[in-house]
């Protein structure tokens, strides 16, 4: 049995497991046995799987008796009081077959003197107001031995900033992460939070859609297949499984697995440690007399300056906060944070300083794109990527979209055009179909049609017009009728029932497949954010503002800015797996390029500059259409103004 097919059992029980518990399970001579066993004892208040909840003297008294009882022997009638199967007193520690470890059931009630020996950190029992540790990677320069057990001190749970009270959102929130105060839980919450008895439902809520690591389900039940000629396969959509009322523990969930997932994909890359250790050892210094380098992976929750120009990162993970000095004599790591986000993942390798109170960092560590990422080739045929049609605004350029619609129809003048048609398989409309209603200032004033739901029915008019064999597929936006914090459903039943059988409509974001290619559609209202937070990203190269998404491997890193984001159970920003091609729209200018294997297109538009687009300095790109190769991703950008 592989130590990941332990991890994956436990996490389908909706439990987590400590890297210790895994190595613990792994090492035993029957260790499926013992996994079942562990899973069928375990406390039902229990989030984290220890060492210190594996009972190996109870599991081996258990297998005795399986023994006996498979054997069909009925000779003893004093079997069920048999002194070798005696219940254990909970509090009772056992003897280990390892004569250098103390095995301690666990007690609610008692506190034990002594943890078990750990390969990596000690791990305390849980007392109320902690959070147990999530999954780390055992900490090879950690000496064996037994580690006295303590209680978390209050420090590494909340802050002390005066900036330490946050009061829970309201639902859909967008109060700016600047702005709103916070501490240790309002990331990952305080497990004194719930009831003890809620543990369980609360648990098996936050991990019941989340079979393993990814955010998109690897079951292949879960996808929403549409066969035919250009079969389409809805692989993450939120469209009928949203869940939230905008509860404070819905907030807390949210954030716990944005971190769990962006963590695992960096702790692949590094051997960190919980935060929460930092404040209980001392390091020894290295062979030059520097101090050793440990690693830790945190989600960022403060970014603040120095007087003397060096930049700190407040970094938390559901063990406690710890601050991240970065020094600007260190010009390429310095301008590296210069980049981060509030909210983002990180991963940061450095010392401590002599008095255990700031990490000197050395290096910065974002979740980023695997060097050797592989496309997904065997397909052929096109795709046609836009966005941003606005339908019913009296900018909307209806004499190059009919244009455009002549192309798709084989009606073009040129026959390099005609056959570039005939290979078209999918559509897809990245949100703004329509221009909507009361979007921005005065948008009445540039409104042909006046009510949204006429804007709809005219746009299922032109979408008629595309041919039946090609699929068509529509993600919203935040011009459409739909909610507007993000991720948002698909168009609601009223409105598709104007539209032909040939439409598939998902929410926003949406990953799909066509044909085998994965497409990775959101609206790319997130863009507003990046530009306006990270050096070098403009409206005029939107492309790079999707790069940057794609190193933090996350649609919307900020928390609360321009995008209203529900808090789900998951985080549906979240890029994995990561696709062959992202298409983003929003921002009203064309962009593509290439990452380490993934395509990146931003559509353009097919609305003329708005007065609003002009007090705000944003020159549109419209009536130009990126065409994808679905075999060798090559793009073609046709124009048809």
């Amino acid at each position: 049995m592989e130590r990941s097919s332990i991890i994956r059992a436990v996490m389908e029980k909706a439990y987590q497991i400590s890297p210790e518990a895994v190595e613990l399970i792994y090492s035993s001579d029957s260790p499926e046995d013992l996994l079942e066993y562990v899973l069928s004892t375990v406390n039902e208040s229990v989030i984290v799987i220890g060492i210190e909840d594996i009972n190996l003297q109870g599991f081996a008294a258990s297998r005795k008796a399986s023994k006996l009882i498979y054997t069909g022997n009925r000779e003893y009638p004093d079997f069920e009081t048999s002194s070798e199967l005696e219940p254990i007193s909970p509090s009772e520690p056992v003897t280990s077959p390892d004569p250098d470890s103390i095995i301690v059931n666990p007690d609610p009630a008692v506190e034990s003197s002594q943890d078990p020996v750990s390969d990596a950190i000690s791990v305390p029992d849980t007392v109320p107001g902690t959070v147990r540790n999530m999954d780390y990677e055992p900490v090879s320069d950690t000496q064996p031995g037994t580690f006295k057990s303590e209680e978390v001190p209050p420090s590494y749970l909340v802050s002390n900033s005066p900036s330490a009270a946050k009061t829970p959102p309201p639902i859909f929130s967008s109060s700016s992460s600047q702005a709103i105060n916070r501490l240790a839980s309002s990331f990952f919450g305080q497990e004194s939070s719930l009831p003890s008895s809620s543990n369980r439902i609360f648990r098996e809520e936050l991990y019941s859609s989340a079979s393993g690591s990814r955010l998109f389900s690897s079951s292949r039940d879960e996808y929403k297949s549409y066969p035919g000629r250009n079969p389409v396969t809805v692989i993450s959509d939120i469209t009928g499984h949203s869940t939230c009322v905008g509860e404070y523990m819905q907030f807390v969930q949210y954030f716990r697995d944005r971190y769990s997932r962006l963590s695992e994909i960096i702790r692949g890359r590094i051997n960190a440690r919980p935060i929460e250790s930092l404040k209980r050892r001392n390091f020894r210094r290295g062979g030059e007399g520097g101090f050793e380098e440990i690693s830790i992976i945190g989600m960022v929750s403060d970014i603040s300056n120095t007087t003397n120009g060096h930049k700190i990162l407040s970094l938390e993970d559901p063990t406690g906060f710890f601050p991240v000095l970065i020094r600007n004599s260190d010009k390429e790591l310095f301008e590296q944070a210069s980049r981060i986000l509030l909210d983002e993942v990180i991963g940061v390798t450095g010392s401590i300083t002599n008095d255990g109170s700031l990490m000197l960092a050395t290096k910065l560590i974002q979740p980023d794109v695997p060097n050797n990422i592989q496309r997904r080739t065997g397909s052929h045929g096109k795709a046609v990527l836009i966005s941003d049609v606005h339908v019913g605004s009296s900018k909307f350029l209806e004499d190059a979209w009919l244009d455009f619609l002549d192309f798709l129809k084989g009606e073009s003048d040129l026959e390099s055009m005609r056959e570039l048609a005939a290979s078209v398989r999918y559509v897809v409309i990245a949100g703004d179909l329509v221009d909507g209603i009361g979007i921005y200032p005065d948008q009445e004033m540039e409104l042909d049609i006046l009510n949204v739901y006429e804007q709809y029915r005219k746009a299922a008019e032109y979408i008629r017009e595309i041919p039946e064999h090609i699929r068509v597929i529509i993600s919203p936006g935040n011009h459409d009728a739909v909610r507007q914090a993000e991720p948002q459903p698909a168009l609601p039943e009223s409105i598709q029932a104007d539209f032909p059988e040939n439409v598939i409509f998902v929410g926003n974001p949406a990953l799909i497949e066509l044909d085998g290619v994965q497409l990775l559609i959101y609206h790319g209202r997130s863009i507003d954010d990046l530009v306006a937070s990270i050096p070098g990203v403009s409206y005029q190269e939107p492309a790079g503002a999707v790069l940057e998404m794609l190193k933090r491997r996350h649609l919307a890193p900020t928390y609360g800015s321009r995008v209203s984001i529900s808090p789900e159970k998951k985080d549906y920003f979240v890029i994995d797996p990561v696709p062959d091609i992202i298409h983003t729209g929003h921002v009203h200018t064309l962009g593509v390029q290439r990452y380490k294997n993934v395509l990146l297109v931003n559509s353009g538009t097919w609305q003329d500059q708005t007065e609003f687009q002009k007090r705000v300095n944003l020159v549109p790109m419209p009536a130009r259409v990126p065409i994808v190769d679905l075999e060798n991703f090559d793009v073609k950008i046709l124009a048809f103004d």
